[in-house]
């Protein structure tokens, strides 16, 4: 049943996204986004990797899903009812995900940014609410900037020829060459790119966020890198794009990271050929949907060399499960500075596949303990930004708090 839903909805796929060439890592990411209650048949497959993390506690006996498939093939008929149902779950999970945003509070910028008698008030604590002063936007020597940015990178997901990518770079108030940075790479879901944080609007709630974390003393202030998620020449023809998502982490290790490193004063020396890793306490990754996907499978399982901070913000189906994410991490030795998931209650999108993945981590390897540098935080709230603002203003507060 799973090969034809998968089949079937990669040809949908097509015309849903725009991107790069179509591959076999397209078959597991196109339900990515599509489990919904109305969509039964990506349901049946995120209930079984559900099962699979609370059911299979020890790490070795995780198999591929693709051997599990043992059921008869669906007729013509039966296969085209499914990928409809299919086709309206990712339809509807990209709808829930660009159908809410925030902007800073521009009414009481003015008065948030001289008040210093209450300055310290009701300051920002990592739980189920941004506090209003963090959300006005700043427009005093407080204020940091935005650059937009072009930088080479490659068609991983094609033939590899060179390409030009984007992304937005938040640099702090008073940002200087003589001061060294932490980053955060903040990715976005699968109907969105460099700009869907927002890094590209003068409202921006992220910026707001940062600055006044800052101004109040709360975080250290640190970069923040919003780029096309997808490692994949985004003006080719006939592709839907997924795939490049999957191949983000060798852009990520070839081009991304050495670029912000090489222009921007960060903790890493930058040399041709330089060791990542030297600066990784010094380098986070987070995402919502399917970026929280790519922070798991790419931040955690491939790149733990060049981060030491996780955050998945309603991480998407495909995502590893718990056990297989344990499984992989039963010879590494880079500690794991912190691990921060967040999902609503009501997400018919993720719940099921963020929760495989992170909630029972504790339990299934001791590289994570939960209420030092792991936290599961559940909610009411759907799949928005009501959820993944407030998990970016949790994890701005979690992230570079170890000494290095």
């Amino acid at each position: 049943m799973k090969k034809s839903i998968l089949i079937g909805l990669l040809a949908i796929s097509l015309s849903v996204l725009s991107g790069c060439g179509q591959s076999a890592a397209e078959k597991e990411a196109a339900p990515a986004e599509a489990s919904s209650q109305e969509a039964s048949s990506a349901e049946e497959t995120v209930s079984e990797t559900e099962a699979t993390a609370e059911e299979n506690t020890e790490t070795d006996e995780i198999a591929d899903e693709s051997s599990e498939d043992t059921e008869p093939e669906k007729t013509e008929e039966e296969a085209s009812e499914e990928n409809t149902e299919v086709a309206d779950g990712i339809a509807e999970a990209i709808e829930q995900e660009t159908s809410y945003t925030e902007e800073a509070d521009v009414a009481d910028a003015d008065e948030n940014a001289t008040d210093t008698e209450d300055k310290r008030i009701a300051e920002a604590e990592v739980g189920d609410l941004v506090l209003p002063k963090y959300t006005a936007l700043r427009t005093d020597e407080a204020s940091g900037t935005v650059e937009h940015i072009s930088y080479p990178a490659h068609d991983y997901a094609g033939d590899g020829h060179e390409i030009t990518k984007e992304a937005n770079i938040y640099l702090p108030a008073n940002y200087s060459s003589d001061k060294k940075y932490n980053v955060l790479i903040l990715l976005h879901g699968i109907g969105g790119n460099e700009n869907e944080w927002g890094l590209d609007k003068k409202t921006s709630r992220v910026k707001a966020l940062m600055d006044n974390l800052a101004y109040y003393g709360d975080i250290d202030p640190f970069i923040v890198v919003t780029p096309n998620g997808r490692a994949c020449d985004l003006e080719g023809e006939g592709g839907s794009g997924i795939d490049g998502f999957y191949k983000f982490g060798q852009e990520l290790r070839n081009d991304l990271i050495p670029y912000i490193d090489s222009h921007y004063s960060t903790y890493a020396e930058y040399s041709e050929g330089y060791d990542l890793s030297e600066a990784r306490a010094h380098r986070a990754i987070a995402g919502l949907s399917m970026g929280g996907m790519q922070t798991i499978n790419i931040g955690i399982g491939e790149c733990l060399d060049m981060f030491g901070y996780f955050g998945a913000f309603s991480a998407a189906p495909t995502s590893k499960t718990a056990a297989q994410t344990a499984s992989l991490l039963k010879d590494n030795t880079y500690p794991i500075y912190y691990f921060y998931n967040i999902c609503g209650l009501q997400d018919r999108t993720a719940y099921s596949s963020a929760s495989a993945a992170a909630k029972s981590l504790p339990a299934l390897c001791d590289q994570f303990v939960d209420g030092e540098n792991f936290m599961w935080q559940e909610l009411n709230g759907g799949h928005d930004f009501h959820i993944w603002y407030l998990g970016f203003y949790n994890f701005a507060q979690l992230v570079f708090k170890a000494e290095a």
